[in-house]
């Protein structure tokens, strides 16, 4: 037996050189074992411990589909994307196999497919650290979520991250993960897209003031549509904000998707500068947050971001890290709040958000990762 252990520990120890597969530099045979099991406990999750669950991904674009077919298996034989519900049909979805879609709303007749052949419905989303560039913009993805209940920002029903947030019981690893990552991620100054420059702003007239930072959204995104309430628009957002902090200097960050042109919301300067103090467009939304006493915001992930950094978040939607005891909430009939009964730490919100529900992809060794790799 001595002779046996001497050998494995002289071929698998120290006779052999490892390299880190998370941090692309060396490690220990411990690193790549971890990692392998990451691979095969995600080959779980997608197809099944036996390997028999097909992904179908219905309706989406050519790029997209291009960016994320590698993100959706390590098994390419069992994803397939298709461009319409028909041609989703023509595969024959079996009992179990997952139809996927972008989005909260499924391609009209998608679900009655998955009723008819008992498949399941099954949405996509960009992750909550997504990439450097914008999504508009056609850059490949980092990371997605995956729900089999509903999506995190469609506040009118459940989610599988909502769920994970109210019932789950985190274990001290994901604990200890959850301060790993969010100390990471304020130190480094990660956000989504983490796309502008990081600066310290200049603000004249902000002296001796309580700063309110505002973040611009895409008022035609889901996240209004389907988290907001009586507050809809950037403008009521910033008229309700400077109703409540009459005497603070209000600062409104437009949202980067408006500003690069892309979509749909912008703000013009002359009437967002009738209530708010500045328009800041040239620093990133981290450094705005940096700079700023509090965050007034309808869905807006940087409320989130906000959060990591100790930073007080009001809310005046329904986003998925609101309701939780962390956040002043005002809301009005806010439904998803009368869901959410569990009081969360910080670090419970950031192990539910960014260690569970995401997945995680490392393009440079096409495999499965974490958020803090």
């Amino acid at each position: 037996n001595a002779l046996f252990f001497f050998c494995i520990a002289a071929g698998y120890l120290h006779y052999t050189r490892y390299l880190d597969p998370e941090t692309h530099k060396r490690g220990t045979i411990f690193d790549a074992i971890h990692w392998l099991v990451r691979q095969k406990q995600m080959a779980d999750r997608l197809h099944g411990s036996e390997r028999k669950r097909r992904i179908i991904a219905v309706g989406y674009r050519r790029w997209k589909a291009a960016n994320l077919q590698p993100l959706l298996s390590l098994h390419a034989e069992k994803v397939a994307f298709v461009g319409s519900v028909s041609q989703a049909e023509a595969l024959a979805p079996s009992p179990g196999d997952w139809l996927v879609h972008w989005g909260a709303l499924a391609p009209e007749g998608l679900h009655h497919l998955a009723q008819r052949t008992r498949a399941e419905c099954v949405r996509m989303e960009d992750g909550f650290i997504r990439s450097v560039g914008l999504g508009s913009d056609l850059i490949r993805p980092r990371s997605f979520a995956l729900d089999r209940t509903g999506i995190y920002f469609d506040a009118t029903r459940p989610s599988d991250l909502e769920t994970m947030l109210n019932e789950g019981a985190f274990t001290a690893d994901e604990l200890q993960q959850a301060r790993t990552a969010r100390e990471y991620i304020v130190a480094h100054g990660i956000t989504k897209y983490n796309l502008e420059p990081r600066a310290r702003p200049h603000w004249p007239g902000s002296e001796g003031r309580r700063v309110v930072l505002v973040p611009g959204q895409v008022e035609d995104d889901a996240s209004i549509r389907l988290g907001c309430t009586s507050i809809r628009t950037n403008m009521a957002l910033l008229q309700a904000v400077r109703a409540s902090r009459l005497d603070a200097f209000i600062v409104y960050k437009p949202h980067p998707d408006v500003v690069s042109g892309n979509r749909v919301g912008r703000l013009a300067i002359r009437w967002a500068t009738t209530v708010a103090d500045h328009v800041e467009t040239g620093v990133s939304v981290i450094s705005c947050i940096e700079a700023c006493d509090e965050v007034h915001t309808m869905t807006s992930l940087s409320g989130f971001d906000a959060l990591l950094r100790g930073k007080h978040v009001v809310t005046y939607g329904q986003p998925f890290y609101a309701g939780w005891g962390l956040t002043d909430d005002r809301a009005e009939n806010a439904t998803a709040f009368a869901r959410r009964t569990r009081r969360l730490t910080l670090d419970e919100l950031v192990a539910g958000a960014l260690i569970r529900y995401p997945v995680y992809w490392d393009w440079t060794l096409k495999g499965y990762t974490t958020c803090t790799a």
